[in-house]
């Protein structure tokens, strides 16, 4: 076994298997520990996924959301033991493996389409109806 595949393995193992499903498009809340000082809380981010990146250990993904009319985007590595869990919300149509074009979109033309009835993801796998 060479190097290489030896660190593979040992990120492999390392990798969270826990994390629902999502894709690009979808609006999700990411519950993320943030500790100050002594204290400890835990956050939630809500926000539509825009973009992901990398795989396996360096995972990352982009969330956008909207605050008083300004826009805020967050990288969180995918595997982070910071974050605590994500949770899908609504589930949307994209037909781009990023969505960076929402940047400059304002008002209704942000929003996006619901996933349509035959194209809804089971655990998985793609079910045509």
């Amino acid at each position: 076994m060479n190097s290489q595949q030896i660190l593979e393995d040992v990120a492999q193992s390392q990798v969270k298997t826990d994390n629902p499903r999502f894709d690009v498009g979808d609006t999700i809340n990411v519950h993320y520990r943030i500790i100050e000082g002594e204290s400890e809380r835990i956050q939630v981010f809500q926000g539509v996924l825009i973009g992901r990146k990398g795989r396996g250990m360096n995972e990352m993904i982009t969330v956008r959301r909207i605050v008083n009319d300004e826009g805020v985007e967050r990288i969180i590595p995918l595997n982070s033991p910071r974050v605590l869990k994500y949770e899908v919300v609504r589930r949307a149509d994209a037909r781009r493996a990023k969505l960076y074009f929402l940047r400059e979109r304002k008002g209704r033309s942000r929003r996006l389409r619901d996933r349509r009835r035959g194209m809804k993801h089971v655990e998985g796998q793609k079910t045509i109806q």
